[in-house]
């Protein structure tokens, strides 16, 4: 991803100091119901727990949704993002964790076009962390314990993958088994359960043989899919793949295969009819341009394979999107 560019926010949308009036509703308004809030309350316990489920045709610029005092854990599930501090910047990929806090220089975000978005965000008043936590405790993020000190600076985390526990949270969160006259506290131990998931990473020294193994596969397996996407249409041979995520063919083939649950090659063409859908949606090609955009010399085989993984003809596809997006409520609702 390209880095975050000043000229492409409104400073006027990033705030510093304890604002109570601070909203970050404008900010979400351009993805109307793609925002949610589930739990908490920012301004009355310290803690606010969200939902973002959206596709946007437009880069949506973030920066308005950061809470002054405010340190934020995404969960991100879909979607490529980014927040940036100054010269550093995290980038958020699909299934990656990280945090950052708002302060001076301002936080600048962004959200790419054209995509699904989906990620969970908990974000805490520095209170409330300094209350729940040990900043100078062994084992907390270096990147927290500076956003805590009493000068701090607007920082960010580096990313890290969403661990299968991550996974189980984002599920937990949207759907809360708890009764709901425990809720609030449920909530509260759940938003605590996020921040010692990211707030204190597990030792890297420590790490076990082969719990490496498998997060070097699990690395590799999303760099594979990140470089098909920079090549949906001219996809480089196995082999320049496994060069270029530094392993042998044959052992790519086969992690990939275990994680994915199908071939390298075969997950290509999921990504290739995702991406024409996109395209088509957008309604700014023709069918035809959009087939060879992606890799389809035949129209025809493109229909085909469209069909088989959408259950229409491409032509009919942005009918039956619209069909299934719910209808917006009216006032009598």
């Amino acid at each position: 991803m390209a880095a975050v560019s000043p000229n492409r926010f409104d400073e006027s949308l990033c705030q510093t100091g304890n604002d109570p009036t601070f909203t970050e509703a404008g900010a979400w308004k351009p993805v109307r119901d793609g925002w949610r809030p589930l739990h908490g309350s920012f301004h009355d316990l310290g803690y606010s727990v969200e939902w973002h489920d959206f596709q946007t045709e437009r880069e949506l610029d973030v920066s308005g949704s950061f809470h002054p005092g405010s340190v934020e854990i995404c969960l991100n599930v879909a979607g490529h993002g980014a927040v940036r501090a100054g010269g550093r910047e995290i980038e958020l990929v699909p299934l990656t964790a990280g945090f950052y806090g708002q302060a001076q220089p301002r936080l600048r975000g962004i959200r790419q076009r054209g995509e699904r978005h989906q990620f969970i965000t908990v974000e805490f008043s520095r209170e409330f962390v300094a209350r729940h936590l040990l900043p100078d405790a062994p084992g907390i993020h270096p990147c927290l314990r500076s956003l805590l000190k009493p000068r701090q600076s607007a920082s960010v985390s580096e990313a890290s993958r969403l661990t299968s526990e991550q996974q189980e949270l984002v599920r937990a969160l949207r759907n809360p088994p708890a009764n709901p006259a425990a809720r609030h506290v449920w909530s509260q131990a759940k938003a605590l359960e996020v921040a010692a998931t990211v707030f204190y990473p597990p030792p890297v020294q420590g790490e076990m043989f082969c719990e490496r193994v498998k997060r070097l596969n699990r690395e590799r397996v999303q760099r594979v899919i990140a470089v098909l996407k920079e090549s949906l249409a001219e996809p480089p041979t196995l082999e320049e793949i496994g060069q270029r995520v530094g392993c042998s063919q044959f052992h790519l083939s086969r992690i990939f295969s275990e994680q994915m649950g199908c071939g390298i090659f075969q997950h290509l063409r999921t990504l290739r009819l995702e991406k024409a859908a996109e395209l088509i949606c957008r309604g700014e090609m023709k069918i035809t341009d959009v087939a060879l955009e992606v890799g389809y010399s035949s129209p025809s085989h493109f229909t085909t394979a469209f069909r088989e993984a959408f259950g229409c003809c491409p032509g009919l596809y942005p009918l039956r999107v619209r069909a299934q997006q719910p209808k917006e409520r009216t006032p009598h609702d």
